[in-house]
């Protein structure tokens, strides 16, 4: 019964991320092909269990080359101790480059701690446009971990809402009162390859061709993927 009413719950979740993020994805999508048609690079961040959502653009078939995460190695364990989040964007940022006119998605469910908010405020005083993705309801009904006062949708200049539950799960159990039954991960992944998808329509529309990696599973492909990655020498954080 439980597997039933999750994948029921979902489906309809699911549908409401697509219609309630289809106009920003539709804003968004332009400015970032021509950002990566300019030869930018798309960064992604998230402490914790988010961190899978950043991932999931990165060195992935079928998406783009020029894709590269911020990781915390610690896995998120010191995500609220202040200074953190802003010391590991600035390390990324000599490996890397993060470069005015280019974009961030910074990935955190709650939107409230420290980690998250301090890597989108370092973007942000870089140039980077930000783009966060989090539960809105849930971080309207948190207080942030971080002394400046704001949570990560505050600071962010474009947002993407999972529409998540408080707590991240929706199906009730056999025990009144108890939740199981995450949601942030698929909403997440779902909108950034929605994402990805439009901006792949924007660069056809732009006569660029997209710099698109290809299974290495195929033949041929680990060839066509190492050559597009010289374009991104050095900036890219997982290496093809």
């Amino acid at each position: 019964m439980l597997k039933e009413n999750y994948f029921k719950t979902t489906q309809v979740l699911l549908e409401r991320v697509y219609l309630q993020n289809q106009a920003e994805i539709e804003r968004l999508a332009p400015l970032i092909a021509k950002s990566v048609a300019g030869g930018g690079v798309i960064h992604t961040f998230g402490s914790g269990h988010s961190e899978i959502i950043g991932r999931e653009m990165v060195g992935r078939a079928g998406g783009l080359v020029c894709v590269s995460a911020i990781l915390d190695t610690t896995g998120g364990f010191i995500e609220n101790l202040e200074g953190y989040g802003r010391e590991l964007a600035a390390r990324y940022d000599r490996n890397h480059g993060l470069q005015e006119g280019e974009f961030i998605i910074v990935i955190s469910n709650s939107g409230k701690n420290c980690s998250p908010i301090e890597v989108a405020e370092y973007a942000k005083e870089k140039g980077l446009k930000v783009i966060a993705l989090t539960s809105v309801g849930m971080a309207q009904k948190v207080e942030t971990k971080h002394s400046g006062g704001k949570k990560l949708h505050e600071i962010a200049d474009y947002v993407f809402d999972n529409c998540g539950s408080f707590g991240d799960a929706i199906v009730e159990l056999h025990e009144s009162g108890k939740f199981a039954g995450p949601t942030s991960t698929m909403a997440g992944a779902l909108l950034i390859n929605l994402l990805q998808m439009e901006v792949l329509d924007e660069l056809h529309k732009l006569g660029v061709e997209a710099p698109l990696l290809r299974s290495q599973n195929t033949d041929g492909a680990m060839e066509a993927n190492r050559s597009l990655a010289r374009s991104y020498k050095g900036r890219l954080s997982k290496p093809l």
